[in-house]
């Protein structure tokens, strides 16, 4: 999003819309029987998506996984919202103005109610911020706000700290920013700057989020919630635009098991399937053509080292794993989906960016980077005698176990034993945020389209997100004065300096450049294929 655009007006255009079928039927029985005439209600519109995990939460502070946020993102309108084709378009707020500076925002937002018919305020996103930055919530993500003046104090409990947000009205929301920030308006989608119904958490807690008491400003509201079966909402009637949200209700089925997920898509059991076994890719093109949909992703796969273990505190160890992994071997064979090798941690063509800064040994041959790994891993020490010993966990899915295998085998060429440990999703990341793992994979799909989206993680202040335990000094300073650096080219500059650090050091070993992978049915009307992958179901309907 252009950083010099200083005025941003309008109203979300171009919603689908459609008519609703009224069925009406008369049934007449002659003879002794009796007369029976029926009128059906207004045919139903009803989604059926295959949500390829567990979510892992209904509070939008304590979700970080791309399962739940699609989830959170049809409940809950932030200030700007994701548009048909995921880019930013006005949410809550419908016009917003920018400082010269660019440092100060103030956004008009628009007249709508909560689902139990109270008016959204200004005051509920300062306090939707607030909550998130308080250190007693511990939520995870809080670290995304503090582009926010006083965010960063009052995550770390400093007396006195307030964050720079007021409200000017109840209808005016003014915020004030430490530093220039080209990604300010798009990270405003994201569920971190969502706002909170205040007088629903005062009196229920942390229970605001059960169904029975749940109070959202989104398209659809939640009415049941089945842990590990499905998710089930249905159209909220207060949404401001709700005369032109077609579909009525959508249910979202949890399936980590990707061929299951598939036959029920085959079996017209669901209408859209979010991922796809990669290894029947070839029966998917040739049978189901017309639904696959298979487009780039701005993301990135990778296997995290806990970098405070002993055995990892070696950079020439987690050099030597990197370097082992043939990643192209990883995309061509095992996947053979379209994704490209990962020898980055940023994504090429990813906003406010130069070239990634790639690993120095991306064009050796494999053979030479496989004879560069035994050599390192001698240097530290290991060998026939003495091999390198860890546990790789992964969560449940074909792709990923058939990916550990592959590394397995191939970190076997180097003198490695890695032993295979397999957990649910919403277990897996849960371990991960808690440092209880060696060797483990992971995956990041950006919130919003900067370098900074993917860099943060290897921050030390990032806290449970920085998987690795990465803290490296230098990389945090260069993180920190990107940060504060509004000249787009200088700011570009120290990040790249920053990833060049981070991929010398292999906190992270990046495998894949991710694509979206998944099965949407043709009666699906308005799936737009784009890099965020967001599909809100506003945008959608159903054909007749």
């Amino acid at each position: 999003m252009s950083d010099n655009t200083k005025t941003k007006k309008g109203l979300v255009n171009g919603l689908l819309k459609s008519s609703r079928a009224f069925v009406l039927g008369t049934a007449l029985i002659a003879g002794s029987m009796t007369m029976l005439s029926s009128t059906h209600a207004q045919a139903e519109k009803i989604l059926r998506i295959g949500n390829d995990g567990e979510p892992q939460s209904m509070d939008p502070h304590f979700i970080s996984t791309v399962q739940t946020s699609r989830i959170s993102d049809d409940m809950s309108l932030g200030l700007l919202t994701y548009g048909p084709d995921g880019q930013p378009v006005p949410g809550a707020a419908e016009s917003w103005t920018v400082s010269e500076d660019g440092k100060t925002y103030t956004f008009k937002i628009r007249n709508h109610n909560w689902s139990d018919g109270t008016p959204v305020t200004a005051q509920d996103f300062i306090a939707g911020w607030e909550r998130l930055l308080d250190p007693e919530l511990g939520a995870e993500y809080a670290s995304l706000l503090y582009i926010i003046e006083g965010a960063e104090a009052v995550n770390t409990g400093k007396e006195g700290a307030k964050i720079g947000a007021r409200a000017i009205d109840d209808h005016t929301l003014e915020v004030k920013l430490t530093a220039p920030a080209p990604y300010f308006l798009a990270q405003l989608t994201h569920q971190t700057a969502f706002a909170i119904p205040r007088h629903v958490v005062e009196k229920y807690g942390k229970d605001w989020v059960k169904p029975e008491n749940i109070v959202v400003n989104g398209a659809y509201k939640l009415v049941e919630w089945l842990p590990n079966v499905h998710t089930k909402l249905v159209k909220n009637e207060e949404f401001y635009d709700a005369a032109n949200v077609p579909i009525d209700e959508v249910v979202y089925y949890t399936y980590e098991d990707r061929t299951a997920m598939q036959n029920r898509f085959r079996a017209s059991e669901l209408d859209v399937a979010r991922d796809i076994a990669s290894e029947q890719i070839s029966w998917l093109r040739d049978n189901l053509a017309d639904s696959l949909r298979i487009a780039p992703y701005a993301g990135i796969y990778y296997y995290a080292i806990r970098t405070d273990k002993d055995k990892f505190k070696d950079v020439r160890v987690r050099k030597a794993l990197s370097l082992a992994l043939n990643r192209e071997a990883i995309t061509d064979a095992v996947l053979k989906t379209g994704e490209l090798p990962a020898y980055s941690f940023v994504p090429p063509g990813t906003g406010n960016y130069t070239e990634p800064a790639y690993v120095s040994w991306k064009d050796l041959p494999y053979a030479e980077k496989l004879a560069d790994a035994k050599k390192l891993m001698a240097e530290a020490g290991y060998g026939p005698d003495n091999p390198l010993k860890f546990t790789l966990r992964y969560n449940t899915s074909e792709n990923h176990k058939r990916i550990a295998i592959a590394a397995q085998n191939m970190w076997k060429q180097i003198g490695v034993e890695a032993e295979l440990f397999n957990s649910e999703g919403k277990i897996h990341y849960a371990d991960l945020k808690v440092g209880d793992f060696e060797v483990a994979r992971a995956g990041w799909i950006a919130d919003y389209n900067d370098a900074q989206n993917f860099l943060f993680l290897g921050e030390e202040r990032t806290g449970p997100l920085n998987y690795a335990s990465f803290d490296n000094p230098r990389y945090n300073e260069l993180m920190l004065a990107a940060e504060n650096e509004g000249d787009l080219k200088k700011r570009a500059d120290l990040m790249h300096q920053a990833e060049a650090i981070m991929m010398e050091a292999q906190p992270y070993i990046p495998i894949y450049y991710y694509v979206s992978k998944q099965l949407v049915s043709p009666k699906i009307k308005g799936w737009i294929d784009n890099a965020p992958d967001r599909h809100l179901t506003r945008w959608l309907d159903i054909a007749e």
